[in-house]
């Protein structure tokens, strides 16, 4: 059991010791420590990085020297990764940091588009429907362009506008179309992503879910699997709902590197 998808105290995780204690009992060998950062060149969106901890930029090399001692601690193997927010316009920035970087392996998410926030949930509470729709349009169209971009090894909750309470719904079969049409013709491959399992507040479970997930399931396309876990806690529920739907569906997980 391979968990590509997890967050230390480098973004807004838990402690290297207790994260790799906890997975471990889990069942998972082997972890990749993907903390966020965010490169992109909108001034008003470098002002609200601290804030919403995607500092990693400055901080990985400093990871990278923690992981080696962690590695000596444990029997699990520790992966050092990255999860970049994408927007359109920021390639440049990502592709060089990357390039310079040379982490074992890269995801990239769409949690923003524009001035409004996917995650952490903006307020879509006073808009029409007309403008949840379009946002949803939006949306879709930024994961297809990240996917395109090639920037990345894996597309992080690639539907997870379906987790939003004001959102949620709005998905259609065009838009799964778009998605799977994406990384049928690109390197990048989708997680099964489990980051809002517990929530039961939340319309999603997992990312994919519903028709993206049924679409990608169609056309062959693999997937690597993601706890997005930030604290211990996380693994105990999300590592055996992972393995079950993998099971399921007969998923048979890809590694990235």
């Amino acid at each position: 059991m391979y968990d590509y998808h997890v967050h230390s105290l480098y973004s807004d995780g838990g402690r290297f010791g207790a994260m790799l204690e906890a997975a471990a009992d889990a069942g998972v060998s082997a972890l990749g420590f993907a903390d966020h950062c965010n490169l992109s060149p909108d001034p008003d969106r470098r002002r609200e990085r601290a804030r919403y901890a995607r500092t990693f930029d400055l901080t990985h090399e400093r990871r990278r020297e923690a992981l080696a001692a962690v590695r000596e601690e444990t029997e699990l193997t520790v992966f050092d990764a990255v999860e970049v927010d994408y927007e359109p316009g920021a390639e440049e920035a990502i592709a060089d940091f990357l390039a310079d970087a040379g982490f074992d392996y890269t995801l990239g998410s769409v949690h923003y588009v524009g001035d409004r926030y996917v995650f952490p949930w903006g307020s879509f509470a006073d808009a029409s429907e007309a403008e949840r729709r379009a946002f949803v349009d939006d949306y879709y169209e930024t994961v297809v362009s990240l996917i395109d971009s090639e920037l990345f090894d894996i597309a992080a909750h690639v539907d997870i506008v379906e987790s939003h309470p004001h959102l949620s719904g709005f998905t259609t079969c065009e838009h799964a179309e778009m998605v799977a049409d994406a990384f049928e013709r690109s390197r990048t491959v989708p997680e099964l992503n489990a980051g809002r399992f517990e929530d039961d507040d939340k319309p999603a479970s997992f990312h994919p879910e519903g028709r993206v997930f049924e679409m990608l399931l169609d056309r062959g396309v693999e997937f690597t699997l993601g706890s997005d876990a930030h604290r211990p806690e996380d693994f105990a529920e999300r590592i055996p709902a992972l393995r079950e739907r993998a099971e399921r569906y007969g998923l048979d997980p890809v590694c990235p590197l």
